[in-house]
């Protein structure tokens, strides 16, 4: 089992920034995708961001350009820094990590609310 626990969120105004983090209770980067995810009211959940065991990230069109992400082993942290928020940005942010082994095998944080409001 293994818990993850998102911190980092809040109210920003546009074009600033914030950064995510996702602390996982013990050390999967070697063998899990991290991902963060956001699901917006009346919309449905979405992938931001996803890094795989080898390093590989990934990103939605929609923040490739103003997201990166990365991993710290050391502190088991998985890391989201959001820089010129736009109000679309605006949703629950959830972290995932999902086994490379098995797709049944998937955790998911409680996730963190970012609101992008002048």
């Amino acid at each position: 089992q293994v818990q993850l626990v998102e911190s980092g969120g809040g109210l920003v105004q546009p074009g600033r920034s914030l950064r995510l983090s996702c602390a996982a209770s013990r050390s999967i980067f070697s063998t899990h995708h991290m991902a963060w995810y956001r699901q917006a009211p009346g919309n449905q959940r979405e992938l931001v961001a996803r890094i795989s065991p080898d390093g590989t990230t990934e990103f939605a069109n929609q923040v490739k350009d103003r997201f990166t992400l990365s991993r710290d082993f050391a502190k088991k942290t998985v890391n989201l820094q959001m820089n010129s928020l736009k109000p679309e940005d605006t949703a629950v942010y959830t972290c995932n990590a999902q086994s490379i082994y098995s797709a049944t095998i998937s955790y998911w944080g409680q996730g963190t609310q970012v609101t992008v409001s002048p």
